[in-house]
Protein backbone atom coordinates (compact mmCIF):
# COMPACT_ATOMS: atom_id res chain seq x y z
CA UNK A 1 0.00 0.00 0.00
CA UNK A 2 1.69 3.23 -1.27
CA UNK A 3 1.30 6.17 1.05
CA UNK A 4 -0.90 8.81 -0.45
CA UNK A 5 -2.02 12.23 0.56
CA UNK A 6 -5.57 12.67 -1.62
CA UNK A 7 -8.20 14.96 -0.92
CA UNK A 8 -12.07 14.15 -2.01
CA UNK A 9 -15.91 14.84 -1.00
CA UNK A 10 -18.62 13.02 -1.70
CA UNK A 11 -19.39 10.24 -4.08
CA UNK A 12 -19.69 9.71 -7.91
CA UNK A 13 -23.00 7.94 -7.72
CA UNK A 14 -26.12 8.98 -10.65
CA UNK A 15 -29.59 9.69 -9.78
CA UNK A 16 -30.94 6.43 -9.68
CA UNK A 17 -31.92 5.89 -5.74
CA UNK A 18 -31.33 2.69 -3.86
CA UNK A 19 -27.92 1.68 -6.19
CA UNK A 20 -24.09 2.67 -7.04
CA UNK A 21 -22.88 3.66 -10.18
CA UNK A 22 -21.23 1.17 -12.30
CA UNK A 23 -18.40 1.84 -14.44
CA UNK A 24 -18.77 1.31 -18.05
CA UNK A 25 -15.87 -0.94 -18.74
CA UNK A 26 -16.91 -3.33 -16.25
CA UNK A 27 -20.23 -2.79 -15.29
CA UNK A 28 -19.30 -3.15 -11.33
CA UNK A 29 -20.79 -0.66 -8.92
CA UNK A 30 -17.56 2.39 -8.38
CA UNK A 31 -19.04 4.07 -5.59
CA UNK A 32 -21.01 3.80 -2.82
CA UNK A 33 -25.27 3.34 -3.02
CA UNK A 34 -27.53 6.09 -2.14
CA UNK A 35 -28.56 3.82 1.29
CA UNK A 36 -24.59 3.98 2.19
CA UNK A 37 -24.69 7.61 1.94
CA UNK A 38 -27.83 8.11 4.26
CA UNK A 39 -26.01 5.72 6.56
CA UNK A 40 -22.71 7.79 6.50
CA UNK A 41 -24.50 11.08 7.05
CA UNK A 42 -27.00 9.46 10.00
CA UNK A 43 -24.15 8.18 11.61
CA UNK A 44 -22.20 11.25 11.29
CA UNK A 45 -24.97 13.06 12.80
CA UNK A 46 -25.82 11.43 15.65
CA UNK A 47 -22.47 11.62 16.97
CA UNK A 48 -22.10 15.68 16.07
CA UNK A 49 -25.65 15.89 18.59
CA UNK A 50 -24.66 13.56 20.94
CA UNK A 51 -21.62 15.17 21.70
CA UNK A 52 -23.37 18.30 21.40
CA UNK A 53 -25.45 17.68 23.67
CA UNK A 54 -22.68 16.55 26.05
CA UNK A 55 -21.15 19.78 26.10
CA UNK A 56 -23.89 21.71 27.62
CA UNK A 57 -24.66 18.51 30.16
CA UNK A 58 -20.71 19.24 31.28
CA UNK A 59 -21.72 22.90 31.62
CA UNK A 60 -24.48 22.48 33.89
CA UNK A 61 -22.33 20.47 35.87
CA UNK A 62 -23.83 17.46 34.91
CA UNK A 63 -20.65 15.22 33.91
CA UNK A 64 -17.46 15.42 35.86
CA UNK A 65 -13.94 14.72 35.44
CA UNK A 66 -12.98 15.18 31.67
CA UNK A 67 -14.91 15.32 28.75
CA UNK A 68 -13.06 15.07 24.82
CA UNK A 69 -15.24 15.79 22.86
CA UNK A 70 -15.21 14.52 18.78
CA UNK A 71 -17.09 17.32 16.72
CA UNK A 72 -15.08 17.18 13.53
CA UNK A 73 -13.89 14.43 13.65
CA UNK A 74 -17.07 12.07 12.76
CA UNK A 75 -16.01 10.93 9.16
CA UNK A 76 -13.32 8.78 10.57
CA UNK A 77 -14.77 6.53 12.78
CA UNK A 78 -17.82 5.89 11.31
CA UNK A 79 -16.15 5.42 7.78
CA UNK A 80 -13.41 3.06 9.18
CA UNK A 81 -16.25 1.29 11.53
CA UNK A 82 -18.95 0.68 8.47
CA UNK A 83 -15.52 -0.92 6.26
CA UNK A 84 -15.19 -3.26 9.15
CA UNK A 85 -16.97 -6.72 9.81
CA UNK A 86 -18.95 -7.81 13.13
CA UNK A 87 -15.28 -9.91 14.67
CA UNK A 88 -13.29 -7.00 14.69
CA UNK A 89 -12.27 -5.73 17.83
CA UNK A 90 -12.07 -1.46 18.18
CA UNK A 91 -10.34 0.20 21.44
CA UNK A 92 -9.01 3.91 21.36
CA UNK A 93 -7.81 6.96 23.57
CA UNK A 94 -10.38 9.02 25.88
CA UNK A 95 -12.14 11.29 23.02
CA UNK A 96 -14.25 7.96 22.70
CA UNK A 97 -17.83 8.48 22.47
CA UNK A 98 -18.16 9.08 18.97
CA UNK A 99 -16.63 5.36 18.75
CA UNK A 100 -19.11 3.98 20.85
CA UNK A 101 -21.95 4.98 18.93
CA UNK A 102 -20.53 4.24 15.91
CA UNK A 103 -19.93 0.47 17.36
CA UNK A 104 -23.54 0.30 18.18
CA UNK A 105 -23.52 1.20 21.35
CA UNK A 106 -26.67 2.47 23.07
CA UNK A 107 -26.56 6.68 23.23
CA UNK A 108 -28.72 6.05 26.72
CA UNK A 109 -25.71 3.81 28.33
CA UNK A 110 -23.25 5.93 26.99
CA UNK A 111 -25.10 9.02 28.31
CA UNK A 112 -25.55 7.67 31.54
CA UNK A 113 -21.69 6.65 32.01
CA UNK A 114 -20.58 10.06 31.18
CA UNK A 115 -23.15 11.24 34.09
CA UNK A 116 -21.51 8.39 35.99
CA UNK A 117 -24.61 6.70 36.96
CA UNK A 118 -25.79 3.42 37.33
CA UNK A 119 -27.19 2.73 34.13
CA UNK A 120 -24.23 3.17 32.09
CA UNK A 121 -22.19 0.86 30.40
CA UNK A 122 -18.98 0.93 32.78
CA UNK A 123 -22.12 1.28 35.97
CA UNK A 124 -21.06 4.90 36.36
CA UNK A 125 -17.80 4.36 37.06
CA UNK A 126 -16.08 5.01 34.02
CA UNK A 127 -17.06 8.33 33.17
CA UNK A 128 -16.20 9.55 29.35
CA UNK A 129 -12.67 8.32 29.04
CA UNK A 130 -13.20 4.13 30.30
CA UNK A 131 -16.74 2.26 29.32
CA UNK A 132 -16.42 -0.39 27.39
CA UNK A 133 -18.81 -3.23 25.89
CA UNK A 134 -18.10 -6.30 25.27
CA UNK A 135 -20.97 -7.51 23.37
CA UNK A 136 -20.48 -5.15 20.68
CA UNK A 137 -16.48 -5.15 20.71
CA UNK A 138 -15.50 -1.98 22.20
CA UNK A 139 -12.66 -1.87 24.53
CA UNK A 140 -12.29 1.36 25.93
CA UNK A 141 -11.51 4.51 26.16
CA UNK A 142 -8.08 4.71 27.76
CA UNK A 143 -7.00 7.56 30.21
CA UNK A 144 -3.33 7.05 29.52
CA UNK A 145 -1.32 8.61 26.05
CA UNK A 146 -0.80 5.30 24.01
CA UNK A 147 -1.64 2.65 26.37
CA UNK A 148 -4.51 1.84 24.28
CA UNK A 149 -1.80 0.90 21.46
CA UNK A 150 -0.07 -2.18 23.26
CA UNK A 151 -3.74 -3.36 24.32
CA UNK A 152 -4.87 -3.01 20.56
CA UNK A 153 -1.99 -5.14 19.66
CA UNK A 154 -2.94 -7.48 22.11
CA UNK A 155 -6.54 -7.70 20.72
CA UNK A 156 -4.65 -8.47 17.25
CA UNK A 157 -3.04 -11.12 18.59
CA UNK A 158 -6.38 -12.33 19.97
CA UNK A 159 -7.79 -12.33 17.01
CA UNK A 160 -4.77 -14.50 15.06
CA UNK A 161 -4.70 -16.59 17.62
CA UNK A 162 -8.15 -17.68 17.80
CA UNK A 163 -8.27 -17.32 14.09
CA UNK A 164 -11.78 -15.79 14.31
CA UNK A 165 -11.22 -13.42 11.34
CA UNK A 166 -11.14 -10.22 12.96
CA UNK A 167 -9.03 -7.17 13.09
CA UNK A 168 -8.66 -4.84 15.90
CA UNK A 169 -8.71 -1.17 15.21
CA UNK A 170 -6.30 0.79 17.09
CA UNK A 171 -7.09 4.12 17.49
CA UNK A 172 -4.37 6.97 18.38
CA UNK A 173 -4.00 10.47 18.48
CA UNK A 174 -0.95 12.56 16.72
CA UNK A 175 -0.16 13.42 20.07
CA UNK A 176 0.33 9.54 21.15
CA UNK A 177 2.71 8.42 18.37
CA UNK A 178 5.44 9.59 20.05
CA UNK A 179 5.41 7.30 23.05
CA UNK A 180 8.07 4.18 23.18
CA UNK A 181 4.97 1.95 23.49
CA UNK A 182 3.59 2.86 19.80
CA UNK A 183 7.15 1.64 18.40
CA UNK A 184 7.01 -1.57 20.74
CA UNK A 185 3.25 -2.46 19.41
CA UNK A 186 4.27 -1.52 15.82
CA UNK A 187 7.67 -4.15 16.51
CA UNK A 188 5.70 -6.97 17.45
CA UNK A 189 2.92 -6.60 15.28
CA UNK A 190 5.08 -6.88 12.45
CA UNK A 191 7.40 -9.43 13.41
CA UNK A 192 3.69 -11.56 13.85
CA UNK A 193 1.86 -10.25 11.37
CA UNK A 194 -0.90 -9.61 13.24
CA UNK A 195 -4.36 -8.60 12.25
CA UNK A 196 -4.15 -4.90 13.03
CA UNK A 197 -4.71 -1.54 11.66
CA UNK A 198 -3.29 1.15 13.73
CA UNK A 199 -5.26 4.41 13.25
CA UNK A 200 -3.85 7.62 13.58
CA UNK A 201 -6.56 10.66 14.07
CA UNK A 202 -4.27 13.72 13.42
CA UNK A 203 -6.36 17.04 14.05
CA UNK A 204 -3.42 18.62 14.09
CA UNK A 205 -2.92 19.25 17.74
CA UNK A 206 -1.88 17.68 20.66
CA UNK A 207 -3.43 19.03 23.44
CA UNK A 208 -1.98 22.67 23.00
CA UNK A 209 0.91 21.45 20.60
CA UNK A 210 0.73 21.66 16.78
CA UNK A 211 2.38 18.81 15.45
CA UNK A 212 5.10 20.82 13.56
CA UNK A 213 6.30 21.68 17.52
CA UNK A 214 6.41 17.92 18.56
CA UNK A 215 7.49 15.53 15.72
CA UNK A 216 10.61 15.85 13.27
CA UNK A 217 8.93 13.76 11.05
CA UNK A 218 5.07 14.76 10.56
CA UNK A 219 4.65 12.08 8.00
CA UNK A 220 2.89 10.23 10.83
CA UNK A 221 1.88 7.21 8.53
CA UNK A 222 5.73 6.76 7.59
CA UNK A 223 6.19 5.91 11.53
CA UNK A 224 6.14 1.74 10.59
CA UNK A 225 8.48 2.28 7.42
CA UNK A 226 11.43 0.59 10.26
CA UNK A 227 9.62 -2.51 10.75
CA UNK A 228 8.06 -2.74 7.48
CA UNK A 229 4.67 -1.43 7.66
CA UNK A 230 2.66 -0.28 4.43
CA UNK A 231 0.95 3.29 5.63
CA UNK A 232 -1.50 6.19 3.85
CA UNK A 233 -2.53 9.52 4.54
CA UNK A 234 -6.09 9.61 4.18
CA UNK A 235 -8.93 12.48 4.29
CA UNK A 236 -9.94 11.86 7.42
CA UNK A 237 -12.69 14.83 6.58
CA UNK A 238 -14.32 12.42 3.84
CA UNK A 239 -16.12 9.56 5.13
CA UNK A 240 -16.38 8.07 1.37
CA UNK A 241 -12.44 8.33 1.23
CA UNK A 242 -12.26 6.56 4.90
CA UNK A 243 -14.74 4.10 4.46
CA UNK A 244 -13.20 2.45 0.66
CA UNK A 245 -9.59 3.09 1.55
CA UNK A 246 -10.10 1.90 5.00
CA UNK A 247 -12.07 -1.27 3.72
CA UNK A 248 -8.15 -1.76 1.52
CA UNK A 249 -6.28 -1.40 4.70
CA UNK A 250 -8.50 -3.74 6.38
CA UNK A 251 -8.33 -6.40 3.89
CA UNK A 252 -4.78 -6.52 4.00
CA UNK A 253 -4.79 -7.00 7.69
CA UNK A 254 -7.58 -9.67 7.65
CA UNK A 255 -5.67 -11.80 4.66
CA UNK A 256 -2.99 -12.51 7.13
CA UNK A 257 -0.63 -9.60 5.22
CA UNK A 258 0.22 -8.00 8.46
CA UNK A 259 -0.67 -4.74 10.53
CA UNK A 260 -1.58 -1.22 8.27
CA UNK A 261 -1.34 2.51 9.38
CA UNK A 262 -3.24 4.64 8.21
CA UNK A 263 -3.04 8.77 9.74
CA UNK A 264 -6.37 10.54 9.24
CA UNK A 265 -6.04 13.92 8.23
CA UNK A 266 -8.71 15.40 10.27
CA UNK A 267 -9.77 18.32 12.75
CA UNK A 268 -11.57 18.74 16.17
CA UNK A 269 -13.45 22.11 16.06
CA UNK A 270 -13.36 22.15 20.10
CA UNK A 271 -10.50 22.74 22.79
CA UNK A 272 -8.64 19.52 23.34
CA UNK A 273 -11.16 19.12 26.26
CA UNK A 274 -13.92 20.82 27.66
CA UNK A 275 -11.67 22.85 29.92
CA UNK A 276 -9.83 23.93 27.12
CA UNK A 277 -9.76 27.73 25.92
CA UNK A 278 -7.97 26.49 22.11
CA UNK A 279 -5.64 29.99 22.30
CA UNK A 280 -2.95 28.42 20.41
CA UNK A 281 -5.20 28.33 17.04
CA UNK A 282 -6.94 31.34 15.63
CA UNK A 283 -10.89 31.19 15.31
CA UNK A 284 -9.81 32.25 11.30
CA UNK A 285 -8.61 28.72 11.42
CA UNK A 286 -11.24 26.88 12.83
CA UNK A 287 -14.35 28.86 11.01
CA UNK A 288 -12.66 28.03 7.81
CA UNK A 289 -12.21 24.38 8.53
CA UNK A 290 -15.75 24.22 9.51
CA UNK A 291 -16.82 26.00 6.22
CA UNK A 292 -14.85 24.69 3.93
CA UNK A 293 -14.12 21.02 5.21
CA UNK A 294 -16.96 19.64 7.52
CA UNK A 295 -17.76 16.01 6.75
CA UNK A 296 -21.23 16.01 7.80
CA UNK A 297 -22.43 19.61 6.05
CA UNK A 298 -19.87 18.21 2.51
CA UNK A 299 -21.61 15.19 2.51
CA UNK A 300 -25.52 16.38 2.84
CA UNK A 301 -24.82 18.49 -0.21
CA UNK A 302 -23.42 15.49 -1.97
CA UNK A 303 -26.40 13.83 -0.98
CA UNK A 304 -28.91 16.45 -2.00
CA UNK A 305 -27.38 16.99 -5.27
CA UNK A 306 -27.52 13.57 -5.98
CA UNK A 307 -31.53 13.52 -5.46
CA UNK A 308 -30.78 10.93 -2.44
CA UNK A 309 -32.96 13.08 -0.04
CA UNK A 310 -34.48 16.50 0.58
CA UNK A 311 -34.49 19.28 2.66
CA UNK A 312 -37.74 18.08 4.39
CA UNK A 313 -36.17 14.78 4.70
CA UNK A 314 -32.73 15.57 5.85
CA UNK A 315 -34.65 18.04 8.55
CA UNK A 316 -36.79 15.24 9.61
CA UNK A 317 -33.96 13.04 10.14
CA UNK A 318 -32.11 15.62 12.29
CA UNK A 319 -35.24 16.24 14.40
CA UNK A 320 -35.59 12.23 14.76
CA UNK A 321 -31.82 12.03 16.42
CA UNK A 322 -32.05 15.10 18.67
CA UNK A 323 -35.17 13.45 19.80
CA UNK A 324 -32.90 9.98 20.70
CA UNK A 325 -30.09 12.40 22.09
CA UNK A 326 -32.83 14.24 24.65
CA UNK A 327 -34.33 10.79 25.20
CA UNK A 328 -30.57 9.52 26.51
CA UNK A 329 -30.26 12.50 28.43
CA UNK A 330 -33.10 12.66 30.25
CA UNK A 331 -32.52 8.48 30.73
CA UNK A 332 -28.82 9.75 32.27
CA UNK A 333 -30.50 12.46 34.58
CA UNK A 334 -32.80 9.60 35.90
CA UNK A 335 -31.02 7.19 36.33
CA UNK A 336 -29.57 6.74 39.77
CA UNK A 337 -25.69 6.84 40.95
CA UNK A 338 -24.14 3.73 41.98
CA UNK A 339 -24.10 2.25 45.05
CA UNK A 340 -21.67 2.83 47.69
CA UNK A 341 -20.61 -0.86 47.79
CA UNK A 342 -19.91 -1.01 43.85
CA UNK A 343 -16.68 0.78 45.29
CA UNK A 344 -15.63 -2.78 45.56
CA UNK A 345 -16.63 -4.04 42.23
CA UNK A 346 -14.98 -5.06 38.90
CA UNK A 347 -11.35 -4.52 40.80
CA UNK A 348 -10.12 -7.92 40.78
CA UNK A 349 -10.65 -11.18 38.66
CA UNK A 350 -9.91 -14.41 39.99
CA UNK A 351 -9.05 -16.51 37.41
Amino acid sequence: MARAAKSGAGASASKPAKRSTKSKSTGKPSGPSSDDLLKFYRDMLMIRRFEEKAGQLYGMGLIGGFCHLYIGQEAVVVGLTRAGEKQDSVITAYRDHGHMLACGMDPKGVMAELTGRKGGYSRGKGGSMHMFSREKNFFGGHGIVGAQVSLGTGLGFAHKYRGDGGVAHAYMGDGAVNQGQVYESFNMAALWKLPVVYVIENNKYGMGTSIERASSNVELSERGAAHGIPGEQINGMDVVEVAEKGKKALDHARNGDGPVILEMKTYRYRGHSMSDPAKYRSKEEVQKMRKEQDPIDNLRNTILEAGYSNEDEMKDMDKEIKSIVTAAAEFAQQSPEPDESELYTDVLLEA
